[in-house]
């Protein structure tokens, strides 16, 4: 049996995956890699409230526990 043809998500060429490809969803390493750099330099995220970075931080020496 054929495999379906898909589009890369990343260059939306049409393809058709082939058993045991390394970089499905996508076509190529390449665009995996593209991809995967998008999220790194954060031009991909999931919608939601932003981090606070100090959230649950433990103070590291016992004169930071008296600071108000």
């Amino acid at each position: 049996m054929i495999a379906p043809e898909r589009k890369c998500p990343g260059c939306r060429r049409p393809f058709r995956p082939a058993a045991g490809d390394l970089w499905r969803p996508f076509c190529s390493e390449r665009c995996q890699l593209i991809d995967l750099g998008a999220w790194f330099t954060e031009r991909h995220a999931i919608p939601g409230e932003a981090a606070d970075d100090d959230a649950g931080a433990q103070p590291t020496t016992p004169d930071q526990e008296d600071a108000p």
